[in-house]
């Protein structure tokens, strides 16, 4: 039997055509249980190759055993980053004026335009210096500095001095923000793809926070509070945390995908779905609007159903729901999958009480419409209950992008003298 050689690295599309890889048995079945694409199956027409089907997650991964796969996005690299920096710090991230947008430079490659990014915010962040600040340290020492640990003192030595356990105070870059944004610069060092250059500003940034602690496999990422001290470093640390929740599984929350391999990935629905609830959060503000994310629910009585909705629009103190919103990324489904969103949508609407609900595609310039629903209660209008279909063009700038988000809160709040304009 002739020994099969897998290809060195793979290029797929997000959701595009299944193509036929030379991989041997072993690769291909870790390929397949890591979670990664849509669909790795045995090709039934080629021996020695795997059919590999990209799904919604964008990105390059280098898998245990088998070849570097590289999933290309639908959407252009700098309007995904577009999406994740406003996701990631709507205030910051978007001006009238494009101030502050993800640098990506020239890249359309989602690794290299990331580590790009990430390296630019941190050079940013250092520009002024490493950030410092005081942390607690306890040690034993031959000299008693700070406060003596009384109860560690007897413990281990008896009362005897010295050495004295001791607690104080330490002024050392030594911080959780430079722990972080050193563990995302060793993350992207490890990437499959990211471009020389790039690699060599990484490694200076690296130099220049020496002086944190590198991460320890399995520590929870350090936690750090925004404040006018650290300003400077937030736009960094926020791009930063998210290389390193999706790159590193030891540092991802717990329940969430285990992947073996080494790399960076996005899933463009939870971006979408990111990107929609926060922008609209932020727009129905100016209609002195509340808006909660992933508010819990249940369906039954019972109180056994729990139901999600990505978005629930409420008066401004919070009690009453105004619109729920749900976000769907995929728009071409197969027959019959737009019906399962639209009964999930009536749900939404049936248990807040509402006479209307709201889905939010990702798609072209296609225009708002709307499902009446049979047998409903009438309102004041004569109405039923109505189930409302919105889409989102990414390929707009950003600019468009959130006056079309924009539209879509006024129509929430029945504004429809502004959602027509």
């Amino acid at each position: 039997m002739t020994a099969v050689v897998s290809a060195p690295e793979v290029t797929l599309r997000e959701y595009g055509s299944a193509v036929s890889v030379p991989l041997d048995a072993e690769a291909g079945r870790a390929l397949a249980a890591s979670r990664i694409l849509e669909s790795a199956t045995p090709d039934p027409g080629r021996d020695g190759h795997w059919l590999l089907r990209a799904g919604s997650r964008v990105g390059a991964v280098r898998t245990p055993g088998g070849p570097v796969v590289r999933i290309m996005p639908k959407t252009p690299v700098s309007r995904l980053f577009f999406l994740l920096g406003f996701s990631l710090d709507p205030a910051r991230t978007w001006r009238d004026s494009g101030e502050g947008t993800v640098d990506t430079g020239a890249y359309d490659d989602v690794v290299p335009a990331l580590a790009h990014a990430v390296e630019r915010r941190m050079d940013a962040a250092l520009r002024q210096g490493v950030l410092q600040g005081y942390r607690e340290v306890e040690e034993s020492a031959l000299v008693v500095r700070g406060r003596l640990r009384e109860a560690e003192q007897i413990r281990r030595h008896f009362g005897r001095t010295p050495p004295a356990e001791i607690a104080y105070d330490a002024y050392t870059a030594d911080t959780a923000e430079n722990r972080v944004l050193r563990a995302a610069a060793e993350r992207l060092l490890r990437l499959p793809g990211v471009p020389g250059p790039v690699r060599r500003r990484l490694a200076h940034q690296r130099v220049r926070l020496a002086d944190a602690a590198p991460l320890i496999r399995g520590q929870e990422l350090p936690r750090w509070q925004p404040s006018r001290l650290n300003s400077r470093y937030q736009p960094a640390l926020r791009l930063a945390e998210a290389v390193l929740r999706g790159t590193s599984p030891e540092h991802r929350p717990p329940g969430s995908d285990p992947l073996a391999v080494d790399g960076f990935l996005l899933d463009m629905n939870q971006l979408f779905e990111d990107f929609v609830t926060v922008a609209l959060r932020e727009a129905l503000r100016e209609h002195g609007l509340t808006a909660r994310l992933q508010d819990p629910h249940h369906l039954d009585t019972a109180g056994l159903l729990r139901i999600r909705p990505d978005l629930v629009v409420r008066t401004g103190d919070g009690r009453t729901p105004v619109a729920v919103v749900d976000a769907k990324y995929k728009v071409d489904k197969a027959e019959g999958r737009h019906n399962a969103d639209l009964y999930q949508a009536l749900a939404y609407a049936t248990v807040l009480g509402l006479r209307e609900a709201h889905l939010v595609y990702a798609a072209g310039r296609r225009p708002e419409r709307f499902h009446e629903v049979r047998g409903t209660t009438a309102g004041p209008d004569g109405r039923g209950t109505r189930l409302y279909q919105h889409s989102l063009d990414l390929s707009r700038e950003p600019g468009r992008l959130l006056a079309a988000v924009r539209h879509i809160a006024g129509r929430l709040t029945g504004d429809r003298a502004n959602a027509e304009s």
